[in-house]
């Protein structure tokens, strides 16, 4: 439990590993729960797992292999559609799981996870069906950090497909930081009947919520207000869906109040969508809450961890399309530094501060937020990483 986070934001720590350690510590109380991973559970830091169990293994095995034995409840196996499928099994007999898979590469389950959704669908309809535990999905290793792999390893398609099916049975969860991945896996183990997918970031991200603001991340809508970054009455509100962008969307405010001391902001977190909503399948944000977080009227600028139509729709949903511009992953670039991969989806700090520049028709703004830009690509592009400012 972190009771109290004294200076949001300052301290970094990785998600991945926060979720890792969950996962073995509901493994080690659980019996019936199994990992189902391709050959990447140490590569995406949930290799805490290990403590309590073993890969499953029935071939000989040599001095150097990872903790392996027949009993073993990780299943490693480098075939998502193959781990997909035992999973499903293991959820039809009543155990407990979860799969986690780099981000590009969950779209290749995509067709079995539909039919899985197909079939939660009936069986509610079949009185003596129970209710089945959720698949819950890991997703990693994703689009915003790719200082290795590039353009094959970027693709948060899942989230899209999963959002646009109207049988409203799975949940897309957002954790910002560390604490509020924890508090994820602790969601999703505690639901039935849907597919749940989490996405998060391995590397290590600013630590923004103590625990009882994390575990109210997903059972009051899917929002929160960021009191210590926030104004009453804002000009502006900023939104972030998912670590890396939210922290976008944080330092296009702090940059803001620099060079519009006069304006006021606010910035909203969502860490859940479902079908149509903000919020999770059995608790999704009413328009009245909307309103209440983000105004009626006042301009909303948010950072989206997946497509940005996808996030455009559902905030349709909830107010006047003109309202609003949205940010997020756009297709571009490859194998690039951290800082050049948001700036050429223009999804940036200064590609949201740009936003109100151009609203508040500060062309000197503009100017000066273009040629820092044009500045950190040119070095990175020279020096393979971002200018020290912008990396730190």
């Amino acid at each position: 439990m972190i009771d109290i986070v004294e200076n949001p934001g300052t301290e970094k720590f990785s998600p991945a590993k926060s979720i890792g350690a969950a996962m073995a510590d509901y493994m080690s109380k659980h019996d019936d729960f199994y990992l189902f991973s391709p050959d990447e559970t140490t590569s995406n830091k949930l290799d805490a797992v290990y403590e309590v169990s073993s890969r499953a293994w029935n071939l000989p095995r040599a001095d150097f292999d990872m903790p392996e034995s027949p009993d073993g409840r990780i299943i490693e196996m480098l075939s998502e559609n193959s781990l997909f499928a035992c999973m499903a099994g293991h959820l039809s007999a009543g155990g407990h799981a979860a799969m986690t898979s780099y981000e590009s590469f969950f779209m290749i389950i995509a067709s079995q996870l539909l039919q899985h959704l197909k079939f939660l669908q009936q069986s509610k309809k079949v009185t003596w069906r129970p209710e089945y535990p959720a698949a819950n999905l890991l997703s990693t290793s994703t689009c915003w950090r790719q200082d290795h792999n590039g353009f094959t390893h970027q693709s948060p398609a899942l989230i899209s497909t999963l959002l646009s099916l109207p049988s409203n049975l799975s949940n897309c969860l957002f954790p910002i930081d560390d604490v509020t991945a924890e508090a994820s896996f602790i969601y999703m183990m505690h639901t039935n009947n849907v597919v749940n997918l989490t996405t998060f970031n391995k590397t290590d991200q600013p630590r923004w919520l103590n625990s009882h603001e994390a575990d109210s991340q997903f059972g009051d809508g899917g929002i929160s207000i960021f009191d210590f970054l926030s104004d009453e009455d804002p000009d502006y509100v900023f939104a972030g869906v998912g670590d890396i962008v939210s922290n976008e969307a944080i330092m296009a405010i702090k940059l803001l109040r620099k060079d519009l001391p006069n304006k006021k902001f606010r910035f909203v977190n969502i860490s859940a969508l479902s079908y149509g909503a903000i919020g999770t399948v059995d608790r999704k944000l009413t328009p009245a809450e909307f309103d209440k977080t983000f105004t009626k009227d006042k301009p909303i600028i948010a950072d989206f961890h997946g497509y940005p139509d996808t996030l455009k729709q559902i905030l349709s949903n909830y107010s006047d399309s003109a309202r609003f511009k949205v940010h997020g992953f756009l297709e571009q670039g490859s194998t690039t530094t951290p800082f050049e991969m948001l700036s050429v989806n223009s999804a940036s700090r200064y590609h949201l501060a740009l936003d109100v520049a151009k609203l508040e028709h500060r062309d000197d703004l503009v100017e000066k937020y273009q040629k820092v830009l044009k500045e950190n690509t040119k070095y990175a592009h020279t020096h393979g990483i971002d200018l020290p400012e912008l990396s730190n």
